[in-house]
């Protein structure tokens, strides 16, 4: 079950960038960066209120965050949702008709399970279910 914002993903060019932006103008504190090889990203995460803020950074050329910022320039790149059940609510979506970009769950930034579904079947936004693997 969806229980709450997980996080709010944001595409960057260049994390040294856009940290100053949201530690200097906004006020947060970047609190973790970390690179997830496998999916050719660097992240930085800001903590507001009970939803986080994750700067997305590509470390490839070909990377998806690369691609997108090619095709649409920086911005959100997705809304991310928190379940207790990744598996139940990939199941739950996939019966309702939409399309997964994930068909299990996968390692993703600060030690969750993530999957992804497809902005087509899901009025434009692409939509990341996290799940925390220690709950």
């Amino acid at each position: 079950m969806i229980t709450h914002i997980e996080h709010i993903g944001i595409a960057v060019k260049s994390l040294e960038e856009a940290i100053p932006y949201y530690e200097k103008v906004l006020g947060l504190k970047c609190y973790n960066i970390e690179e997830v090889a496998d999916q050719k990203v660097r992240t930085a995460f800001f903590q507001i209120g009970g939803t986080k803020i994750e700067l997305l950074e590509s470390t490839s050329p070909e990377g998806t965050i690369a691609t997108f910022i090619e095709k649409r320039g920086e911005g959100i790149h997705h809304l991310a949702f928190a379940s207790d059940n990744i598996e139940a609510d990939l199941a739950h979506a996939k019966a309702e008709g939409v399309r997964l970009i994930d068909q299990e769950p996968r390692a993703g930034a600060e030690g969750l399970s993530i999957a992804f579904l497809h902005p087509k079947s899901t009025m434009g936004v692409l939509t990341e279910i996290c799940q925390d693997k220690n709950k």
